[in-house]
């Protein structure tokens, strides 16, 4: 089998996102329209990400020009659109296009929740090709990409320099052993959540799911709990037992301690993501941003690349209309409109290297890093992992378990619920 690494290239032409797409910290929704009017025969209902409808008020003004049609937005969070449509769907007062994180892509697949597109080759060819291998689900097209988007360093320029940044994930640890004091604090990270701390163990040679010839993913082959992982496992514990990281950032909760310790500059380094540039901008922070830093094999830290798209609900009313403005909405010129005013970087293979997107710091830092990333698996089987995969790591930073047995019980625990959820599937 080939293992869960899919490594992408700068050269190959990959853009990322500014903003949150997969799996990264959201606040609540907040719906900017009536969400219970249901659709007409001339209008469509755009579910778009919240804070992000300002980047494609445009375009939809030119799309109902065009098309003789009202287009409806209403900005909910994105990682809980398929939550709303599961209910509103059914009842009329659903959407006919929203935005998801690909690794939600399968899930909706399974529950006949989303369309298939028919979507030519010529337009899939304008996205990179793991972003478009994202809306895949054997080889059908479920979305189109809108943004793509992997973790990174940040560090506060007040409290550490450039020159000075420690190039290793081993620097950091002597940098933190030499600054940390309960108050402050030198490198940060929330190692206890999966999201996070998959950036060590992939990079140690564990993953998530094995993958097949073909490139699919089998669910069966689970490598969470590898000699890899439990090395990189091993090497993530000691930051918590040597008291490098403060005991409050244990949980979800933690990312909360960790932001606020940046932003108060009690901390001089964290691993976030593109989500967190408008907040520390608005905060004053004196910030700057890298790809994460190497291991002590030598190889990168290797985050989860998401990808964020625009997908069609299979409740639609007007399914290839509804097609028509995803196509429409992701072309390259909306694309590129939608990341000026949101920072949002497309996954439009040729705006990779336009100069309105390579002029951004925290681009150029996202890229980099996508060198050495993996995709999120988008199927179903992936929603059994996050629990019991964090749990382990929770028993890990807190020294209730070892390594190697915490990993072996979530390993147990995800093949059981996979069994018992997928069975067939």
């Amino acid at each position: 089998m080939k293992k869960f690494k899919k490594y992408f290239s700068v050269m190959s032409g990959i853009a990322l996102s500014l903003s949150l797409v997969a799996c990264g910290p959201q606040d609540d929704a907040k719906d900017t329209g009536d969400k219970k009017e249901a659709n007409k025969s001339n209008e469509l209902l755009v579910w778009e990400d919240i804070m992000k409808g300002e980047g494609i008020k445009d375009a939809i003004a030119k799309f109902e020009e065009e098309n003789n049609v009202k287009v409806k937005m209403v900005e909910k969070q994105y990682t809980k659109q398929i939550e709303d449509l599961r209910l509103d769907g059914p009842a009329g007062t659903g959407p006919d296009v929203l935005t998801m994180p690909s690794d939600q892509i399968g899930t909706a697949v399974t529950e006949g929740l989303i369309k298939e597109l028919d979507v030519d080759d010529a337009t899939q060819g304008i996205y990179t090709e793991a972003a478009m291998d994202a809306q895949k689900v054997e080889g059908k097209v479920y979305g189109l990409p809108k943004a793509v988007e992997t973790t990174m360093l940040f560090y506060n320029k007040d409290l550490i320099t450039e020159d000075k940044l420690p190039t290793t994930l081993e620097g950091w640890y002597d940098y933190s052993k030499g600054v940390a004091n309960g108050e402050k604090f030198g490198f940060l990270a929330l190692f206890d959540q999966i999201y996070y701390a998959n950036s060590v163990l992939s990079g140690y040679g564990g993953y998530i799911f094995g993958q097949k010839d073909d490139g699919s993913y089998d669910p069966t082959d689970i490598g969470i709990n590898n000699a890899g992982a439990v090395e990189g496992a091993m090497y993530i514990q000691k930051f918590y037992k040597e008291g490098l990281f403060p005991a409050g950032i244990v949980g979800e909760q933690g990312i909360n301690v960790i932001e606020s310790l940046f932003t108060e500059g009690k901390a001089a380094a964290i691993i976030s993501g593109p989500w967190n540039i408008e907040p520390f901008t608005k905060a004053g922070v004196n910030f700057g941003v890298q790809k994460l830093p190497e291991l002590g094999n030598g190889k990168n830290m290797a985050a989860f690349i998401g990808v964020k798209s625009y997908n069609v609900s299979s409740y639609s009313k007007n399914p290839e209309l509804a097609e028509k403005f995803v196509e429409f909405i992701s072309n390259e010129e909306n694309s590129k409109k939608r990341y000026e005013i949101t920072q949002e970087v497309p996954a439009v293979a040729s705006l990779a290297t336009d100069p309105v997107v390579t002029e951004s710091p925290a681009a150029k830092a996202v890229a980099e890093q996508s060198k050495f990333s993996v995709l999120m698996p988008n199927i179903p089987q992936m929603n059994e992992v996050w629990a019991p995969a964090d749990s382990a790591l929770q028993t890990i930073a807190t020294g209730k378990a070892q390594p190697k047995a915490a990993l072996d019980q979530a390993v147990e625990t995800i093949k059981g619920q996979i069994e018992a959820k997928h069975s067939g599937k």
